[in-house]
């Protein structure tokens, strides 16, 4: 894809993002989800830890999966993923729904530890306090127009980090604030901007 690639047709003639032409499982998160406001602590905290699982990986291969996700970690409830222990851990490193990569499964099983003694309200509050003004904010014509990081981005990975989150960088917080609507990266002549 060019840097300079604006919106392309889909399979319907509908204008997209050129990712969201994709396989049908791209066109569904792209058209329904992708850049839609998400608020609610167990759904950023889903969120949260699927892109963490991204990393290194393509967004397709979680998106066939996720349902494999949410069942084995028991819907992102954090309060129920708070209380796994070592036998639930090591049944994920077994579970081939998932990604089972040992760093980010004992990743996600700490942040829950975390937010579990986080106030109702607290995690949604924290990301969204990272949304920029979208005045002023010209929509992006082609890919290149598409930042990896922001301040706001690096901003809100050192935030979650010094409250002991993990594995979370500027470009995983950039890829949250994207897929959850705190920034929205459709293509300026996208039809679904």
């Amino acid at each position: 894809m060019s840097d300079t690639t604006g919106a392309v047709p889909g399979p319907d003639g509908l204008l997209r993002c050129p990712w969201g032409t994709g396989p049908e499982d791209y066109r569904a998160y792209h058209d329904t989800e992708w850049g839609r406001a998400v608020r609610g602590d167990d759904a950023l905290f889903e969120r949260l830890s699927l892109e963490a699982f991204q990393s290194g990986l393509s967004w397709l291969t979680i998106l066939r999966r996720r349902e494999g996700f949410r069942s084995a970690f028991a819907g992102f409830r954090i309060e129920k993923v708070a209380a796994f222990t070592a036998e639930d851990a090591a049944r994920l490193l077994a579970d081939p729904g998932i990604i089972r990569n040992r760093m980010k499964i004992d990743a996600t099983l700490h942040n829950a530890e975390v937010l579990a003694g986080w106030r109702e309200g607290e995690l949604t509050e924290l990301i969204w306090s990272y949304a920029p003004e979208a005045q002023g904010r010209r929509a992006p014509v082609g890919h290149g127009d598409i930042p990896a990081t922001t301040a706001e981005s690096t901003a809100l990975a050192k935030d979650l980090r010094k409250r002991g989150i993990r594995f979370v960088g500027p470009t995983t917080a950039y890829a949250l604030m994207q897929a959850c609507g705190l920034v929205n990266d459709h293509l300026a002549d996208c039809r679904f901007r």
